[in-house]
């Protein structure tokens, strides 16, 4: 499994956060990767009606509040599919063994439901909630916020 879609809720988050625009180079620093892979990322995003990004200003704005942003819905944008396919399936079972004659099914079955779960679960949770957990994480207080 790749990375996209925990680099693009990182992106959102800090942009969500942002008083200005925030430029790709930024985003890259704080994301680990380089700013042409959150341009990358960021084209999927804006295509998704997520973020927005005009040509010759700098920067990302979010266009979704973040309480209104399931996560399924930057995991649509990234992907391009409304269902998550956690794992793949070997393609190669030996059809003379009993086990691979039947396991492809069996798998099909179990990984479509645990891929109906996570989807159910992305669909309830919002950016806000990331935000929310992560100033959680990061010892913030909303007291503070509001002096």
């Amino acid at each position: 499994m790749d990375t996209r879609f925990s680099v693009a809720i990182h992106m959102l988050v800090l942009i969500s956060e942002a008083e200005e625009p925030m430029s790709s180079a930024a985003i890259a620093e704080s994301t680990g990767t380089n700013a042409s892979y959150i341009r990358k990322l960021g084209m999927m995003l804006k295509d998704g009606g997520i973020i927005s990004g005009h040509q010759g200003k700098s920067g990302f704005e979010l266009c979704v509040d973040a309480k209104e942003l399931p996560l399924m819905a930057i995991y649509q944008a990234i992907y391009g599919t409304d269902r998550i396919s956690l794992f793949d399936i070997h393609q190669n079972a030996n059809d003379r063994c009993i086990v691979g004659r039947h396991i492809k099914p069996v798998l099909e079955r179990t990984f479509r439901s645990i891929g109906q779960e996570a989807e159910k679960e992305l669909s309830h949770r919002t950016l806000a909630d990331c935000i929310r957990d992560l100033k959680k994480e990061a010892g913030y207080k909303e007291k503070e916020q509001a002096k």
